[in-house]
């Protein structure tokens, strides 16, 4: 068990981290999305959701890439447009509607918004990007994984 007394979730079910970590693997080196689209929407997907860890993982992933001040504003990336290029907030909403998905539906309007702007194996590869980066969080926040971060 971990320091907050939480179970060490890949520890105890490690063929299920093997799995997902799987998908991991694919969407980061098997996917033709840049790798700073693919922590961009790890990051604002799991700022959605609440998960510390990978917040602060995927901001320090980020911030290898991507400046400071855009990385600051990614939870008000649709404010400040002109930080982002159009690929990129595409991503983002696309990633909020499908990470709201009980609330959005997956709108046609988001669906078609989100196909103008990727071609289709690109598409499937963003949503299973997103799909991944929610797995995880609903493990990391109910599990409290620990984070780099210190006082």
């Amino acid at each position: 068990m971990s320091e907050n007394k939480r179970l060490v979730w890949a520890e105890v079910a490690p063929q299920g981290a093997k799995a997902l970590f799987g998908v991991h693997q694919y969407v980061t080196t098997g996917t033709d999305l840049p790798n700073e689209l693919i922590h961009l929407v790890f990051l604002r997907v799991s700022q959605i959701n609440g998960c510390a860890h990978c917040i602060d993982l995927h901001t320090r992933d980020l911030l290898k890439t991507m400046p400071f001040e855009k990385v600051a504003l990614v939870p008000v990336w649709a404010e400040v447009p002109h930080l982002f290029p159009d690929k990129y907030r595409a991503a983002l909403a696309w990633a909020e509607e499908v990470t709201l998905v009980s609330e959005t539906h997956a709108s046609d309007e988001a669906y078609a918004a989100a196909s103008a702007a990727f071609g289709p194996k690109d598409l499937v590869d963003l949503t299973i990007t997103i799909a991944a980066m929610n797995a995880f969080n609903r493990l990391g926040a109910p599990f409290r994984l620990p984070v780099k971060a210190q006082a």
